[in-house]
């Protein structure tokens, strides 16, 4: 029997892999203004304002920390119902 998806690989693969998405929209939103999008980031990030070191670093904490909400809501479903399919096979 498999022992499911490892929680602690996938948690910091999701976090690092929306930190550096919003790495790259900011960096984006710097070079081109005219087509920024960090209104979006106003409404999904609690504190995060337009731009300064520390919101930068607050937004990119929250991004970390929306991969592990993803993560550890996530992985114990999907290794619940794969558990239950190979029970049942």
């Amino acid at each position: 029997m498999s022992r499911g998806l490892p929680l602690l690989a996938i948690g910091h693969a999701s976090s690092i892999t929306l930190a550096v998405t919003f790495s790259l929209c900011v960096l984006f939103d710097v070079l081109l203004p005219e087509h920024a999008m960090y209104q979006v980031w106003l409404k999904l990030l609690p504190g995060f304002e337009w731009l300064s070191w520390e919101s930068f670093l607050l937004g990119l904490a929250e991004s970390y920390g929306y991969g592990w909400y993803f993560t550890l809501i996530w992985v114990p479903i999907y290794n619940h119902f794969a558990s239950r399919t190979a029970q049942e096979k």
